[in-house]
């Protein structure tokens, strides 16, 4: 008997874990990919000895990576050598004041302690409940197909529920705990890129508090696109075909079946099921007939976006002298900018922004004595940027560098590059330019999120940052994999 066989639309890391299981199983997988690399978001730009990943740059939730690696027979040091970083990062606020975040968490407490008296003890309270949220959201929520909510009723979420705060706000939930604005903002800036104020935030995910921590903040060497070769390898591994430099430009339909997919090079491959990991409006609406798509235009106008970002790669031909990793820039007003993306979207007067220098921890992504810089602004999706814009806001971010630093970076610039909307879309079919996915709002939440499987075609799946679970790297690992286990319990031998 042949085996079944599967074609997947994008090697990110959703379409790379839902071809690396599909392919462990006994399917006959090709990737198409329309860039010249894997990962997604994350892939990787060179130029004159500075390497940058282009993408994510927080590696948090370990234990995700080394579950991924696991099911495959493999452990993390088998790929790369990864690193908790000390202190986590730094922040500078708005008193121009800095502080370096500790790793260690009695250090940390003992921070608390110095802002607010009795929070060391009130944070035990607050991450014993986040630590709950995270164990009950990793190990049972987002490993569901999200397809009707019959799949929730477990014991332990039932039982669960009220403890879980998803219809609490996140942040009333933090003042319940804790009045300092530094620590206020402390524990709001990882949901800042979630697609909500902390206000309209479900209490949930304070879990991404639990996250960052307990769990800690961590580097693998060489930089965040080693995850992805290191995905590509098990891929490849598993017998997995993968096609660069291509792009789909049509599904299409037989008898209610996605039977073929049309490549840019006038190609027709054809397979038994087809996996979108590319961007789920861009499937929907442009690579099927209108009449079988998901979801109407309207549909996909209303949806809450997560932000989009105006970054920047940057080399320089000197060292910053105190530099740490991770830098969060909160020295205007939080709540300002956190308006201007998703309550009143324009381009910010005053944004917060965050740098990163894996340079401080990795000299091979920096000639020596030079420095690799990576900013970032989140903004609203759907701003459309220019030249004249990502200048100005790039010498925004270098006068406040500036001040904090006492390093005018303009004076030593090797390597510049601006990334924005006009990318996102160009580079990754991206909707509104987002580079978050969907918001995690509440109502975007669950069964509530794009299905991961086509209404009108019984073998069209979608996976990635805009169905179930949600964005991030471990929750698009994740996505692959709920995909690929609900195709191969239910779909085995489609044909």
């Amino acid at each position: 008997m042949s085996k079944p066989t599967a074609i997947v639309i994008g090697a990110g890391f959703a379409g790379l874990s839902a071809a690396s299981y599909l392919a462990k199983d006994g399917f006959e997988v090709s990737i198409i990919e329309k860039n010249l690399q894997p990962g997604g978001r994350c892939r990787q730009f060179k130029k004159d000895g500075f390497t940058f990943d282009m993408g994510p740059s927080w590696y948090w939730m370990p234990e995700v990576f080394e579950k991924f690696y696991a099911d495959f027979g493999k452990k993390v040091s088998d790929f790369y050598e990864l690193k908790r970083l000390s202190p986590s990062y730094r922040v500078y606020f708005k008193d121009k004041s800095f502080q370096d975040i500790p790793s260690d968490y009695n250090d940390l407490k003992v921070l608390f302690e110095t802002w607010e008296k009795g929070s060391g003890e009130k944070l035990d309270k607050f991450l014993s409940e986040a630590a709950f949220k995270y164990q009950v959201g990793m190990d049972d929520l987002v490993h569901k197909p999200s397809l009707k909510w019959s799949e929730f009723l477990s014991w332990k979420v039932i039982s669960g529920s009220l403890k879980l705060d998803i219809t609490k706000s996140f942040s009333k939930h933090i003042r319940k705990y804790f009045s300092h604005p530094k620590i206020l903002e402390l524990l709001e800036f990882p949901v800042l890129f979630l697609g909500a104020t902390p206000e309209n935030t479900p209490a949930l995910y304070s879990l991404m508090n639990y996250a960052d921590i307990k769990l800690g903040t961590w580097y693998p060497m060489g930089g965040m696109h080693e995850i992805a070769k290191a995905m590509e390898k098990i891929a490849l591994e598993q017998g997995v075909q993968i096609k660069y430099g291509q792009s789909v430009q049509k599904i299409n339909v037989h008898n209610k079946k996605a039977k073929e997919v049309q490549l840019s090079s006038g190609d027709t491959l054809s397979a038994d099921l087809v996996i979108s990991g590319a961007d789920y409006h861009h499937t929907d609406k442009k690579l099927l007939d209108e009449k079988l798509s998901n979801y109407s235009e309207t549909y996909w106008d209303k949806r809450v976006m997560a932000p989009s970002s105006l970054l920047y790669y940057v080399g320089l031909d000197t060292k910053i002298p105190g530099l740490k990793h991770h830098t969060l820039f909160f020295d205007e007003d939080f709540k300002q900018h956190a308006t201007d993306i998703y309550e009143n979207p324009k381009w910010p007067e005053k944004p917060l922004f965050y740098m990163c220098a894996p340079s401080v921890t990795d000299p091979s992504v920096a000639p020596e004595g030079c420095e690799n810089l990576f900013l970032l602004i989140p903004v609203a999706a759907d701003l459309k940027d220019s030249n004249e814009t990502n200048e100005r806001y790039f010498n925004l971010l270098a006068e406040r560098i500036k001040d904090h630093t006492g390093i005018n970076i303009l004076d030593h610039i090797k390597v510049k590059k601006s990334y924005a909307y006009s990318n996102f879309v160009s580079d990754y079919n991206s909707y509104k330019g987002n580079a978050y996915g969907l918001a995690n709002t509440l109502k975007q939440t669950a069964v509530w999120k794009p299905k991961i499987k086509n209404k009108n075609l019984k073998n069209l799946f979608y996976t990635g940052q805009l169905t179930t679970p949600g964005p991030g790297v471990p929750p698009s690992i994740i996505s692959g994999k709920v995909v690929a286990n609900y195709i191969i319990k239910n779909y085995a031998h489609a044909k």
